[in-house]
């Protein structure tokens, strides 16, 4: 359990930052123009998600990899985590929403197995690094 804990930790260590450099600098231009009125930020849901997301990567990527001691399926099962959440995310909405913009879901994807993958990878290697100093 604690080893979750811990990875939890780690992973939302990488996660929150990369995530809001994202969305916040790098593409909130982006997001601005193709979303537009239909960009509105419910903070209590965003929370809610990023603590759920953030429980997906650890039990779908970093907590296997742990046991595997595998960076590389941190990293690949990161990634396909995220392509699966996003597309499902993207995929949805294009298909149920009215006016949802088509060009933003292949970038959001993309940026969802971009992010998932960092994210999974970076918690892994913060998980074991932080593991070996207090276990010495």
């Amino acid at each position: 359990m604690t080893k979750y804990i811990l990875a939890y930790i780690s992973t939302a260590i990488v996660f929150f930052p990369v995530d809001l450099l994202w969305l916040g600098v790098i593409a909130q231009k982006h997001y601005q123009r193709l979303l537009g009125d239909m960009l509105a930020i419910n903070w209590p849901a965003a929370i809610v998600f990023y603590l759920i997301y953030i429980a997906g990567i650890v039990v779908f990527a970093v907590g296997p990899a742990l046991a595997k001691q595998s960076l590389g399926y941190a990293a690949l099962y990161g990634a396909l985590f995220g392509f699966f959440c996003y597309a499902t995310y993207d995929l949805t909405n294009l298909a149920t929403m009215k006016g949802f913009p088509a060009a933003i879901v292949i970038p959001d994807i993309l940026w969802g197995v971009v992010l998932t993958a960092v994210s999974a990878s970076g918690g892994y290697l913060i998980c074991n690094a932080l593991a070996k100093l207090f276990s010495n």
